[in-house]
Formats: structure tokens, C-alpha cells, sequence
């Protein structure tokens, strides 16, 4: 189990968000803000290279992040993944100024199902080595679906076990976000865990919830130590109460 860092930028600046939040209203109105940082993305950036993480994520929330973004993999190239309007014609730039992989979402989702003919696209643009699938999920009647557009709207794409292998021909991790419980620190979304590590085979990140060490040890357990974590509001680098130090040693089996 390794612990997969991340920046998340709004309005340019390093945040942590109730993701659910972010359409609330126009022009910021409503969002739910946990942390806002007096740091820049590089500063992170900086942090996660010194303590050798990889595999760590920065997603654009919205537009106006551009610099902020490229800020971060400029300063740890080769480090850092990056999510957020990722698509066929931009995905390209962002691996040629230092980002290891790109992540989509919305553009293989379209329309409410998978679009086969976006998703070639990218593979094609970026080579299946160097991308990662979002997806991040909300439960509706006991089952798993993909979320698009900032998590508010439901696709038709179920995470079965089958829908998971066959994703897995096209890229090389997946990145999922438990969105009905992220940013809002009340603990990880156990069954989806449980799904997810009966059925991935690549490397894949879980993000949601995390806020104790209890929690991490309950996640490496159901989690059959397959799956990586992301840690974001409850940090102490993001105004949270869980020692970063504590966190990376834990993960890295130092602790």
C-alpha cells in the first residue's frame, strides 16, 4: 500500500474541497473549502519529491489552474500525475512539461456512457503506459457509478468486475474517488474497498474519507494491501489533524 499524494487547485490556489460542493453556485459561490493554502503547487510539489512519493496526483478543479498545474510538474517532474479537462488534443502538453501520466474522466464519459472512439483517441495520443482512468463513483441503489462533470452527473457505467478488467486493456492505474464521502472526513467507504480490491489487477489509488490512522490500517486490510491511498483534508499539511510524517511512514512500512 503506498500513499499517493495530491494538489488539488481551485481558482489557482492549493485547496481542499468538499468535492460535491464545487457546483453550488457560479464563480465559487457555495463551495464547501476545508483548507486554502498560503503555499504554492510547488511547494508541494517540492515536499512530495524531497520525500521521494510517486504517483501522486494533481487535479484541475475547474479553469484557471493551468499555471498552478504545470507549476507542480515542472517542479517534480516525472512525479506527479494530472487530472482536470484532460483530453486527446492537451493531454500531450502536459506529459511534455513533466507530468507522468494523464487522467480523464469526462472526455472518455460522454453523454452519460463510454465513449469508446475518445477513449481510442487518447490511447492512441498518449500510449495506454501513461494514462489513468478516473473512476470516481457514487452509489445509487447498492450499486457503483461513474460521475462526470465535477461528480454531478450520473453515467450509465457501472464498476462491475467485468467493466473494470475490461477498462484495464486501455490504461496503466486507475484513480477513483469515493465521492459521496470525500472531503468530508467520515472514514472510507469500506464496501467500495472491498469492490475494488476483488476486482482491480493494475495499480489503483482510492481516495475518500481518510481520517485516522485507524482508518488507513481498516483500508489496508480490506483493501488486501492492493490498493493505494490518498490522503487530503484531514493532513496536517492541509489544516487537518493527521501527521503528514506519520502518514508516509506508515504507508512506506517505516511505522
Amino acid at each position: 500500500m503506498k500513499f499517493r499524494p495530491c494538489i488539488d487547485l481551485h481558482q489557482g490556489k492549493v485547496k481542499q474541497i468538499v468535492g460535491e460542493t464545487l457546483n453550488a453556485g457560479r464563480q465559487g459561490e457555495g463551495v464547501v473549502e476545508n483548507f486554502v493554502s498560503e503555499h504554492d503547487s510547488a511547494y508541494y510539489a517540492d515536499m512530495f519529491k524531497r520525500d521521494g512519493l510517486t504517483g501522486g496526483h494533481v487535479i484541475m478543479l475547474g479553469s484557471g489552474n493551468e499555471e498552478a498545474a504545470v507549476k507542480a510538474l515542472r517542479q517534480y517532474e516525472g512525479g506527479l500525475q494530472i487530472g482536470g479537462g484532460i483530453n486527446a488534443d492537451n493531454a500531450s502538453s502536459y506529459l511534455e512539461q513533466g507530468a507522468s501520466h494523464v487522467i480523464v474522466t469526462s472526455y472518455i464519459f460522454r453523454d452519460g456512457e463510454l465513449n469508446t472512439e475518445n477513449m481510442n483517441k487518447i490511447v492512441s495520443e498518449v500510449g495506454k503506459d501513461r494514462l489513468v482512468i478516473d473512476l470516481s463513483c457514487k452509489e445509487k441503489d447498492g450499486k457503483w457509478y461513474v460521475v462526470t462533470n465535477q461528480w454531478k452527473t450520473f453515467s450509465n457505467f457501472e464498476v462491475t468486475l467485468d467493466n473494470i478488467r475490461y477498462l484495464e486493456q486501455y490504461c496503466d492505474e486507475f484513480l477513483v474517488h469515493a465521492v459521496d464521502v470525500e472531503g468530508k472526513q467520515s472514514g472510507i467507504q469500506q464496501s467500495l474497498v472491498r469492490h475494488l480490491a476483488n476486482g482491480v489487477t493494475i495499480p489503483t489509488t482510492y481516495a475518500g474519507g481518510a481520517r485516522s490512522m485507524e482508518d488507513l490500517e481498516l483500508f489496508r486490510t480490506l483493501g488486501q494491501d492492493k490498493l493505494d491511498i490518498t490522503v487530503g483534508s484531514a493532513l496536517d499539511i492541509f489544516g487537518g489533524k493527521l501527521p503528514y510524517r506519520v502518514v508516509v511512514a506508515y504507508c512506506s512500512g517505516r511505522a
